[in-house]
């Protein structure tokens, strides 16, 4: 296990990283997956693109997913030697539907550049997603997975979402009214059209979606997962404990998972594109030793 902190050394090995990257030759694709109420901007209001675009990474189109299938805009840009291609998944859809989205993007960027390696880096539940489209689809061009605060162990957070919504029964009306009241009408309603999602990033239990992730056979690739350190004495952030995080601890991936640690709350940050930058300049084969 590493621990990162901000600071004027981690931008300089960041840098020599880069230099090493440039030197790889090309073709190299970086696929970031957004989280849950999350979308492609996500990765450029944060900060996280600046940096890597900072860094000689262009990105070469967003994909979005369609009623007919997946779709790259623009259409015919050049990708260049570093490419990044965004997505846009319905976040609030149940995570296989994402999953299958995700998966038809990674397989039309695999046919586009059939030689060049990919790492797929998801944030918060889109994390989960890209590691649930590479154990349904299969890892194709993907070398490495790279996750940023995911809830791979779940969230209560899904629980007492799911729980404040529920508004059936006898006293359901008189328990919406209140809920409502305290978090406002467009809150309320998105959360309730999101109740597949939340049940399936609910914490593993016999049945349910992660239970059944965490214990399938999972691609022979290089998994990072970046956990959130220590905030306020409290592990992990508000949203994911850290110890769901933690890739380690993901029944199938026992011995084969490296984390980083970094001081943060659960938003991606500028932060964020810093390690990236360093975690891809690496080999695929080597990120994922270290912590076992």
């Amino acid at each position: 296990m590493k621990r990162w902190h901000g600071g004027w050394w981690l931008a300089l090995c960041c840098a020599l990283g880069l230099a090493y990257a440039g030197t790889a030759g090309a073709g190299r694709i970086l696929v970031p997956v957004h989280g849950y109420l999350g979308d492609s901007a996500s990765w450029q209001q944060s900060g996280v693109l600046p940096v890597l675009e900072e860094a000689g990474w262009r990105v070469a189109g967003n994909w979005r997913s369609t009623p007919s299938g997946v779709r790259l805009e623009p259409v015919g840009q050049s990708a260049g030697e570093f490419a990044i291609y965004t997505v846009d998944l319905p976040s609030t859809a149940p995570l296989m539907v994402q999953a299958h989205f995700l998966g038809g993007m990674l397989s039309a960027i695999a046919q586009r550049h059939p030689t060049d390696r990919v790492d797929l880096v998801g944030h918060s539940a889109g994390g989960v997603v890209a590691r649930l489209a590479l154990v349904n689809y299969g890892a194709g061009t993907v070398t490495r997975l790279i996750t940023i605060a995911a809830p791979h162990l779940g969230t209560e957070r899904a629980w007492q979402a799911l729980d404040a919504t529920d508004d059936r029964g006898l006293f359901g009306g008189i328990k919406r009214w209140f809920v409502e009241r305290k978090v406002g009408d467009d809150v309320y309603r998105t959360v309730q059209s999101s109740r597949g999602v939340l049940a399936d990033l609910s914490p593993p239990v016999p049945g349910n979606l992660l239970y059944w992730l965490n214990a399938r056979p999972h691609p022979d690739i290089a998994y990072v997962g970046v956990v959130r350190g220590a905030a306020i004495g409290m592990p992990g952030d508000q949203v994911v404990p850290a110890p769901s995080q933690d890739l380690r601890r993901v029944p199938a991936l026992s011995g084969r998972a490296d984390i980083q640690v970094v001081a943060g709350d659960h938003q991606l940050s500028r932060q964020d594109g810093l390690l990236l930058s360093q975690l891809v300049s690496k080999p695929a084969e080597t990120a994922a030793t270290g912590s076992k």
